[in-house]
C-alpha cells in the first residue's frame, strides 16, 4: 500500500495578516499565494495563485473589524479551495464574529452564531480552530470538528512574570467565573466575581463585587473588549471596593468606537490583549499591550495536520 504524502498550506485573509505571518513562521512554512480583492461594488473575489489540489489548507482569518466583509472573505476562500480540489479546509478563526448572538434573549431574534456556523459548513470548511469563544457551547453549533483553544495559560505566564503580590483574578460576570477560576488557579491567586446586568446593547451596569478585593492587585479577565464600557465600569466598581492596582486582560481586543480613548482615561493600570484581532501599532504605546497567540495556534495547526491530539495544549505544564 502506497503511503500518501500530505502537504500543509497556510493562507491568510486580509483581516489579520500580521498574525498569519507569525503563525506561518512558527510552522516553518511560507504563507500561500492567494489573490483576494474587492470589486468596485463591494463584492469579494478570491483566487489561489498556486495549486492546492490534495493539500490540507488552513485559512487564517479574524471575523472582526469589517465583520461582514471578513466573514464573506473567509467563506469565498473556503469555496475556492474546495473547488480547487483541496483535500481538507480548516478555518483558523482567530475571532468568531457574531458570537454574542448565541441564543434568543427576546422574541423574534436570530441566533446568528449558529447561522455563521451553518455558512462555514456549507462553504466547505471541514474543521474549525478557534480561541476563547464568547460561549463554549458555540462548538455545538457545528456538525464538523471544532478545536477550541484558550489564551488563559498565556495570560497566566505573562502576569506571573511580573511577580505581582496579593493578586485576585476578577470575573466581570457570573458567566465568565469558570474561566476566571482557571486563571486564578494558574496564578495561585484569589477569585472575585462582579454582578453585571445589561439594560441595553453595549451598555452594562455593575452594582456589586462579590469577594474581598480591598488592597489587592486585581486582574479582570474577559473574552473580549468591545467599546470598553463594561470593563471600565468594572474597574470603577473595583476601585470603589478598595482594590489596589487593576489590570485587565482579554483575548480579543475589538476596541470599537472611542474605546481607545476611554481606556487611556480609565483607572486601570494596563490592558493586555492578544493579537487575535489586529491592533494598530500606534495604539500600543499607552495602556494597551498586545501579546501573541501565534505559538499556540501554530501548534494546534501542526497537531491537526499530523493527526495528533490537540488536548495537550490544555495541559498547564505544556510549553508553547
Amino acid at each position: 500500500m502506497t503511503e500518501v504524502m500530505k502537504t500543509m498550506k497556510l493562507f491568510s485573509g486580509r483581516s489579520n495578516r500580521a498574525l498569519a505571518l507569525k503563525i506561518a513562521k512558527e510552522c516553518s512554512v511560507s504563507l500561500g499565494n492567494v489573490n483576494v480583492t474587492t470589486f468596485a461594488n463591494g463584492e469579494i473575489y478570491a483566487r489561489y495563485l498556486e495549486s492546492v489540489r490534495g493539500c490540507d489548507v488552513f485559512l487564517i482569518q479574524a471575523v472582526a473589524g469589517k465583520v461582514n466583509d471578513n466573514l464573506m472573505e473567509l467563506l469565498i476562500m473556503a469555496d475556492a479551495a474546495k473547488r480547487a480540489s483541496a483535500r481538507s479546509v480548516t478555518a483558523v478563526l482567530t475571532h468568531y464574529g457574531y458570537s454574542r448572538q448565541d441564543k434568543k434573549s427576546a422574541s423574534r431574534e436570530p441566533i446568528t452564531a449558529k447561522l455563521v456556523a451553518n455558512l462555514m459548513t456549507v462553504s466547505g470548511i471541514d474543521r474549525t480552530i478557534c480561541i476563547d469563544l464568547h460561549q463554549g457551547q458555540i462548538q455545538g453549533f457545528f456538525d464538523t470538528p471544532v478545536n477550541h483553544l484558550t489564551a488563559l495559560p498565556i495570560f497566566a505566564e505573562y502576569f506571573n512574570s511580573m511577580n505581582l503580590h496579593n493578586t485576585c483574578v476578577v470575573s466581570p460576570d457570573v458567566g465568565r467565573a469558570k474561566a476566571a477560576r482557571k486563571l486564578a488557579d494558574l496564578m495561585g491567586a484569589d477569585l472575585a466575581i462582579m454582578s453585571k446586568t445589561r439594560p441595553a446593547h453595549n451598555v452594562s451596569d455593575i452594582p456589586t463585587v462579590i469577594g474581598d478585593v480591598r488592597g489587592k492587585t486585581c486582574i479582570v479577565n474577559d473574552d473580549m473588549i468591545d467599546t470598553g464600557g463594561s470593563v471600565i465600569n468594572g474597574v470603577d466598581a473595583l476601585k470603589a471596593a478598595g482594590a489596589g492596582d487593576v489590570y485587565v486582560c482579554a483575548t480579543h481586543g475589538l476596541f470599537s468606537g472611542k474605546a481607545y480613548e476611554r481606556i487611556e482615561e480609565a483607572q486601570m493600570k494596563k490592558v493586555v490583549v492578544c493579537d487575535t484581532v489586529a491592533v494598530p501599532r500606534s495604539r500600543q504605546n499607552g495602556k494597551i499591550e498586545v501579546i501573541s497567540v501565534a505559538g499556540l495556534l501554530a501548534k494546534a495547526i501542526q497537531n491537526v495536520f499530523d493527526e495528533e491530539s490537540v488536548s495537550e495544549l490544555f495541559d498547564p505544564d505544556f510549553q508553547i
